[in-house]
Order: structure tokens, then C-alpha cells, then sequence
């Protein structure tokens, strides 16, 4: 699912509430409307809703009673920024993922927090609750130094923007981040930028007569 389809989901109270309900344990139809203080119908329908989109997922009892829990673990990131409106959806990675060899993030991880699921004692109480501790206080680093870049970036996109000026500094702008991550070429650029292939062309010969980018055949690079 799309992120803008889950916020739109997740746009009612009534079906956040039971999300945070199922978070803590499982529920069937008549605990989850009388928590919510709404009919079976409706709580029915939002239940519906909310296993459509893959949210939760269900079991049958016994006594033929059906519960239902959270199917997953999403991670739904919302960025409003005076540079960048987007959404983000995210799972989570196998445990087995080397987050070490991520090209620019260096994390001095211990032996309990890089100890794979696999190769650890599962009977082991205190070993298991100071792994999950490490990773959750890991988390919270991780969050905060998400919140850093996001000021650093509107930080430095301002003053980028300043630095070109012009009434097209934010398409300069964006045009010089592409150009940060390699070289490449006009049609590309007005691609992913969504911008006439003329209007990239213009710019691009500015900046090439400024002495900031240089052009190698179709290719254009920053000027080192």
C-alpha cells in the first residue's frame, strides 16, 4: 500500500484507537466496541478496513470468537518541510542486514545488539532483555540523529538556495543535490526532476559558464 492510502486509513481516530488497542494484546469485535464505545457494525467495518490494508490480521478461537492483532510492523514517516512535502513507508529488515556496510553510517555496535537472532540462546531472560534494550536505546539514538539532519538540511538548503539565488534557486538547487550523487545527463535530470529537458539545458549552461558544473560529452558533473 502506498503511504498516502495509509494516512488516509489512519486519518480516522476511531481506527487509531483500535490500532493502539490491538498494540497492547489481541481483541475480538465486543471488547474493541465497547472500548471505543461504538457499535460492532461500525468497529466491524473499520476492522475490515484496517485487514484489507494488510494492518492486522485475524484468528478464530475455541469458542468461534475471532481475534485480531497487528499483522506487521510499518514504520510510516510524514515530512513537512519549506523544501519537501512527502510520505515514507517502511519494514521492517531481515536481522541479518549488515547495517555496517551502509556506505556513510557508522554505528559502534556491541556484541548484543549485533548477535543475530539466530545465533542467540532463546532461552536466555537476561540476555534477550539487555539486547532489546541496547536496540531500543539505539532507536532512540538513531531518532534523534534523524532530527539533527532534518535541521541540518533545511539549514543547508537555505543557505544553498541563498548562495545561487534567482527566481529558480530551488530548482538549482535540486539540480545540484542530483548533480552531488554523479554525473549525469539532461534527460535524466529532467526526469526525476519532472522539468522540460530546455529548461535543465538553460540551467546547466549557466552553471557550467559559472565554473560550478563541467560537461564531458552528454554527461555533466560538479566541478571538483
Amino acid at each position: 500500500m502506498e503511504s498516502a492510502e495509509f494516512l488516509d486509513l489512519l486519518g480516522n481516530a476511531n481506527r487509531r484507537r483500535i490500532l493502539r488497542l490491538l498494540a497492547e494484546r489481541p481483541c475480538y469485535v465486543t471488547e474493541i466496541s465497547e472500548f471505543l464505545g461504538v457499535s460492532p457494525k461500525a468497529v466491524i467495518d473499520h476492522l475490515r478496513k484496517l485487514e484489507e490494508a494488510g494492518l492486522i490480521e485475524s484468528r478464530t478461537d475455541e469458542k468461534r470468537r475471532k481475534y485480531f492483532s497487528i499483522a506487521r510492523h510499518i514504520r510510516l514517516e510524514v515530512t513537512v518541510s519549506p523544501y519537501e512535502f512527502g510520505t515514507k513507508s517502511a519494514y521492517p529488515a531481515s536481522s541479518r542486514l549488515d547495517i555496517t556496510s551502509c556506505r556513510q553510517l557508522r554505528i559502534d555496535l556491541d556484541k548484543d545488539i549485533d548477535e543475530t537472532d539466530q545465533d542467540r540462546d532463546p532461552d536466555d531472560i537476561v540476555s534477550l532483555a539487555e539486547a532489546l534494550h541496547s536496540v531500543e536505546t539505539l532507536e532512540n539514538e538513531l531518532s534523534l540523529a534523524q532530527r539533527w539532519a532534518q535541521g541540518r538540511i533545511t539549514e543547508l538548503r537555505r543557505l544553498l538556495e541563498n548562495a545561487v539565488g534567482g527566481e529558480n534557486s530551488r530548482l538549482l538547487t535540486n539540480i545540484l543535490l542530483e548533480l552531488a550523487e554523479g554525473p549525469t545527463e539532461v534527460e535524466v535530470l529532467s526526469r526525476k526532476l519532472e522539468v522540460p529537458p530546455r529548461v535543465i539545458d538553460d540551467i546547466l549552461d549557466d552553471l557550467v559558464e559559472d565554473g560550478v558544473v563541467t560537461r564531458d560529452g552528454h554527461e555533466y558533473r560538479l566541478e571538483t
